[in-house]
């Protein structure tokens, strides 16, 4: 079973204020599970939107001097 992190760790672990994952939770972004009345977020959800959210870099071109 994937380990389970409160907001206040997703916010940490992505380095915002806890406004954010809890936005990515009310927006249904990111994958959450309800404890109760406790939220709780898997840390494969976590990579998952980290992976998805990743922006490769692109190559650069060279300008040709004419």
């Amino acid at each position: 079973m994937d380990r389970l992190l409160t907001v206040d760790q997703v916010a940490d672990l992505l380095g915002t204020t806890v406004r954010f994952p809890r936005r990515l939770i009310e927006e249904r972004r990111i994958e959450y599970v309800k404890v109760g009345r406790h939220v709780r977020i898997p840390e494969r959800a976590v990579a998952d939107f980290i992976q998805a959210n990743t922006v490769a870099p692109s190559a650069r071109r060279l300008r040709s001097v004419a």
